[in-house]
């Protein structure tokens, strides 16, 4: 079966758009999918994170004022019951928090308290007396069970709170009492209230757990899950000190990208092993990706249709011999600069001439965007630095080359300390504009054949070409000079910053490990950096 040439041309060429199409959404929609979940992962991370710091700095400052309360002469004996009666109502009113406090002698009886709920009963079988009489206590949320029906209820739910209990010393420094407390669990509700509200404009159906480290009970979330238990992988990993995101399957098929991190205390406050979870569905966090391929497939579409018609009329315009046109297409496909002859006493050929001319000018062109934006893909947009995939390019004709001459490369992993504080007491502006100062003062202090790459926020990976005798010591230098020069104040418009450098590093020989395992090793180094005082160097040992 044959086909004329203008249903060939028309047809061919919404074939081309419709393939083009359908690669770029696959491979769009893949980047797009992955750029999104590690912005609004990272984001949920965050957001977990900060609302463990809050719950344990709440506890931390409840704890520390019933302590600080329970020096007050006031509970030295002999006891006067309305002079503690009425520094109890003075702290239960200025932080209605305390829903009850009461000061016990060492048998337990409670000899004054808020209200007078309580008064001259024994709580001595309560972990609130039991635990507070050997040193400061808070006990994780309960039910309340003696003050269920003496405290108001206006809203008829179980009453839940939060204990906080410390040894009262008399004069002679013996424990004479105990000042215990009952936190309503209601303020937790407040913490996460002042973290949803920023962000129930752009982040819909949020929800936020906390999961007791006790028997994994959700202790706060949506009414219908409170008191229930929360199997999940990440509260394992959380646990385990990870303070990251992942997209996972909850049920048959609902899938949640979700953020969490853990409670390990505030200051001398040691925390009660809350995990905090928050997650979104994930058909809500990659709406956008789905928005743009609808939108890709719309417009490729379109744009089959539009090139369809343009090859039909572009075939009607053919209808002589082309033999010179064919002849000069010839050349140029063997790679002969040539210029399309134009027969100007006809017209058909010389229109399509013409066309052809302007086709291999946009060729040109597109070949030039193609390169531009290969180029772009390797670098980061911010300071212009090779990305982590710049970085992979990188290696594999270095590693090659360095095999070649037996020479060594080393990396250095670089994390900036104290780049945190920069964005938050001068804001992202200026946070990345420190980044790129940071950037050149680092390509300043290596060779044209080396290269720095931004891996992510404030990281950044150095290779060097070292020598095979001595590639540490080389390493080393340039790792003191990095971190002398990162420690010189960084002006910031008005501002100056001050940021320190904690540097990683690693040795890859030819007949040692992959680099990608030793770039790792290089990042465990990092970490040890950070945690042996920072604005450092460590060489993993392995390497």
């Amino acid at each position: 079966m044959s086909l004329n040439l203008r249903t060939l041309l028309s047809g061919a060429s919404a074939l081309i758009i419709v393939l083009l199409t359908a690669l770029l959404i696959h491979v769009i929609g893949e980047q797009s999918t992955d750029r999104v979940e590690v912005s609004i992962g990272g984001s949920l991370a965050k957001e977990a994170y900060q609302m463990a710091e809050k719950l344990d700095h709440f506890m931390w400052a409840r704890s520390g004022e019933v302590e600080v309360l329970s020096k007050l002469s006031a509970f030295q004996q002999p006891y006067d019951p309305a002079e503690i009666g009425g520094l109890l109502n003075q702290l239960k009113s200025s932080l209605p928090v305390f829903t009850w406090v009461g000061f016990l002698d060492t048998q337990g009886n409670v000899i004054s308290a808020t209200g007078n709920i309580l008064a001259g009963q024994n709580i001595s079988q309560r972990p609130v007396f039991q635990e507070g009489l050997k040193g400061l206590y808070t006990g994780d949320v309960h039910d309340a069970v003696l003050l269920a029906k003496l405290l108001p209820n206006p809203s008829g739910e179980p009453l839940q709170f939060v204990d906080v209990s410390v040894p009262v010393q008399g004069k002679d420094g013996q424990v004479s009492g105990v000042l215990a407390a009952h936190l309503s669990w209601e303020w937790s509700r407040e913490v996460e209230s002042s973290i949803l509200a920023p962000l129930k404009d752009r982040m819909r159906e949020l929800e936020i757990y906390v999961v007791s480290r006790r028997d994994d009970t959700i202790l706060l979330g949506p009414s219908s899950m409170i008191g229930r238990k929360l199997s999940d992988d990440v509260l394992a990993k959380a646990r385990a000190g990870e303070n990251s995101w992942v997209v996972e399957k909850n049920g048959a098929d609902k899938k949640y990208l979700t953020g969490y991190a853990y409670g390990d205390g505030y200051m001398n406050y040691p925390g009660l092993g809350w995990t905090v979870v928050v997650r979104q569905p994930a058909e809500i966090a990659f709406a956008p990706v789905h928005q743009l391929e609808r939108f890709m497939v719309l417009s490729g579409l379109a744009a089959a249709v539009v090139f369809g018609i343009l090859g039909w009329l572009l075939a009607g315009w053919i209808a002589r011999p082309l033999h010179r046109l064919s002849q000069s297409a010839n050349m140029l496909s063997s790679g002969t600069q040539v210029e399309i002859p134009v027969n100007s006493r006809i017209k058909d050929v010389a229109v399509l001439a013409s066309s052809l001319n302007n086709l291999v000018g946009n060729l040109t062109k597109t070949e030039n965007k193609l390169s531009f934006m290969s180029d772009i893909a390797l670098h980061d947009g911010l300071t212009g630095l090779l990305n982590r995939t710049g970085l992979n390019e990188f290696l594999a004709h270095a590693v090659g080359k360095a095999k070649q001459n037996r020479t060594t490369l080393s990396f250095l992993y670089l994390d900036l300390d104290g780049f945190k504080n920069v964005n938050d007491s001068l804001g992202h502006a200026a946070g990345d504009a420190l980044l790129k100062k940071v950037a050149d003062r680092l390509v300043d202090c290596t060779r044209e054949n080396e290269i720095v790459a931004r891996i992510g926020g404030d990281e950044f990976v150095v290779v060097l070409n070292t020598t095979a005798g001595k590639p540490a010591y080389e390493a080393e230098v340039v790792a003191a000079r990095i971190i002398s020069k990162i420690n010189l104040p960084i002006e910031i418009g008005d501002a100056t910053a001050h940021v320190g450098c904690s540097v990683g590093a690693a040795v890859w020989t030819p007949d040692g490990l992959e680099p990608e395992e030793i770039l790792h090793l290089a990042d465990e180094a990092l970490y040890i950096s950070k945690r042996s005082g920072k604005n450092r160097i460590t060489f993993e040992a392995a390497s």
